[in-house]
């Protein structure tokens, strides 16, 4: 992000600048109980509780968790305690709300692409790259692309925990027999190297599997169709340019380019008509297809019933590389007089929690500390 950040009150955002963020993260959308069930994030205590906001249910959450009891060590004397909020709407709403009235928690995890209607706005406090230092975290930890995401105005707005792409899972068996495999058992890229291509080996994987080809849970599922969109638009070499003040430009011919074609791959031989999320895991778990196009997050869901699975990047299906991929990072919400010695113990948690990064890798995350991801133990994996 460039750009001068907006200018906010003595006190903090304005209410216009408040409400035009939590609409831009789908308030309209949010159910009237969606905000119950969590109390100020400012409750008493003796100083040495870091509250933590994040979106991680499931297995995810028990990994986070692991990760705390893992990181203890490296943060002697501090309880981090979780508060869990609905994915998506709900959560970025409350996390608006809450850092608007310098209420929120000492730390949130963040999409690393919802930082732009964040940041500009004044709902986040910077990080301090010195009290990181002092716990052994560099700027040159993390590859550059994925740090020169969380400056703006020349500060750091937050500190990612991972990478998470949208790739292609597929089960050797069917993969095999449809002859999409290399000499040594790797997907055939090559083989899904055109939009024609793309379909010919779904067909072809139909077949093998004697079920379905290709699974994407799409029905009622903007995200996923926004990750696949977004990753064919600019195989394409398409761009968007977002003009401040002015409308969206984008190639409209390539856009319809794109859209025929993911049409195609859901005609009921390719890809059945209408999976959603759940229907697409369900689908690839059970053997009923023999690919599925889904996020790399979904790794240990497919290792706990096929521990062959095959992972692999999205093909590139129209020239030039390049697939969509988000990051989860960790983020400051405002607050009027934030506590320093406080502060400080929040940096120490962050960096005692990507040393623990390990952890978060065993299911298909990509840690952004790079100090993980060049360990043994990581290429193990």
């Amino acid at each position: 992000m460039t750009g001068t950040p907006a200018q906010v009150g003595r006190h903090g955002p304005t209410r216009r600048r408040v409400l035009t963020t939590a609409l831009a993260a789908g308030a309209a959308a949010l159910g009237a109980g969606a905000l119950t069930g969590c109390g100020s994030a400012l409750a008493a205590d003796d100083g040495t509780t870091v509250r933590l906001w994040d979106l991680f249910s499931g297995a995810d959450g028990g990994l986070l968790n692991d990760m705390v009891a893992k990181a203890r060590p490296d943060m002697p004397g501090t309880h981090v305690e979780r508060t869990v909020l609905e994915w998506g709407t709900p959560y970025y709403t409350k996390l608006a709300m809450a850092s608007a009235g310098g209420r929120g928690p000492d730390v949130a995890v963040s999409h690393m692409s919802r930082l732009a209607g964040y940041a500009p706005t004044g709902l986040l406090d910077p990080w301090d790259p010195s009290v990181l230092a002092e716990y052994g975290i560099d700027p040159s930890d993390f590859a550059d692309a994925v740090w020169s995401r969380t400056q703006f105005d020349g500060k750091t707005y937050a500190i990612p925990l991972d990478t998470h792409p949208f790739i292609v899972f597929y089960h050797p068996g069917p993969a095999k027999k449809a002859g999409l495999l290399t000499a040594d058992g790797t997907l055939d890229a090559d083989a899904f190297s055109s939009p024609d291509q793309f379909l010919a080996a779904g067909r072809e994987l139909a077949k093998a599997s004697g079920k379905q080809g290709i699974a994407f849970g799409y029905v009622t599922d903007t995200a996923q169709c926004w990750r696949l969109f977004y990753g064919l638009y600019h195989q394409t070499g398409g761009r968007f340019d977002l003009p401040e003040g002015g409308p969206a430009e984008v190639d409209v011919d390539r856009v319809a380019e794109v859209i025929s074609f993911m049409a195609r791959i859901v005609d009921g031989t390719v890809n059945p008509h209408s999976l959603d999320y759940a229907s697409a895991i369900a689908s690839f778990v059970n053997n009923q297809t023999a690919m599925i196009l889904s996020g790399e997050w979904e790794l240990g869901t497919f290792r706990s019933t096929d521990k062959n699975v095959g992972a692999a990047p999205f093909p590139t299906v129209f020239g030039t590389p390049a697939v969509y991929a988000d990051s989860h990072s960790f983020v400051l919400p405002r607050r009027d007089h934030p506590d320093d010695e406080h502060r400080h113990r929040t940096h120490r948690t962050v960096a005692a929690l990507l040393k623990a990064g390990q952890i978060w890798a065993t299911a298909g995350h990509i840690p952004a500390y790079t100090p993980v991801t060049e360990t043994t133990a990581y290429a193990a994996l």
